[in-house]
């Protein structure tokens, strides 16, 4: 059998109880917490985009349905908004064949009818899937919903493809 010979003994203390002839210096960053308590409602509210949702076709009466929603500017896509509120996106191709918001696929198109200049500007992603469709057709998918700075309404034609 191998026997090891340690020369120098193994300490587990820290280096300022050991012995030693040279002075060591530990530098030791302090964490401090702080918390703060809140003394009631917030003071600062964020914008919120008001959205009305045009169903594709009208109801017997000759109207049109109308879905509302309310989102806080500029924090979700105009897709997940519209998921979230249990509104029509696709139509049945487009429930079976959806790319599930990666801008693949092109069928979660919408027409903003009013409210424009509340969403952000067309993506890569749209211009290569609508350059041939309107200026007012948007992907829901790449569409951002306000800018965290404003509010207003914005009002949304859903399945603009049905239209006549």
């Amino acid at each position: 059998m191998a026997t090891m010979n340690m020369a120098a003994p193994i300490t587990f203390r820290p280096p300022e109880f050991t012995k030693s002839r040279h002075k060591t210096v530990i530098y030791l960053s302090k964490r401090i917490h702080v918390s703060c308590a809140s003394t009631g409602a917030s003071t600062t509210t964020k914008p919120e985009i008001e959205l009305e949702f045009i169903g594709p076709k009208p109801d017997e009466n000759g109207k049109f349905p109308m879905d509302k929603a309310k989102a806080v500017s500029g924090e979700k896509l105009l897709r997940n908004i519209m998921s979230e509120n249990k509104i029509e996106l696709y139509a049945a191709y487009g429930k079976v064949m959806n790319c599930g918001g990666g801008g693949s696929c092109g069928t979660c198109i919408v027409e903003i009818i009013d409210g424009k200049d509340l969403l952000n500007e067309r993506t890569n992603t749209e211009l290569r899937y609508l350059k041939k469709k309107p200026e007012s057709w948007r992907l829901a998918c790449q569409t951002i919903v306000g800018n965290k700075e404003n509010s207003g309404k914005v009002v949304v034609q859903r399945l603009p493809q049905w239209k006549k």
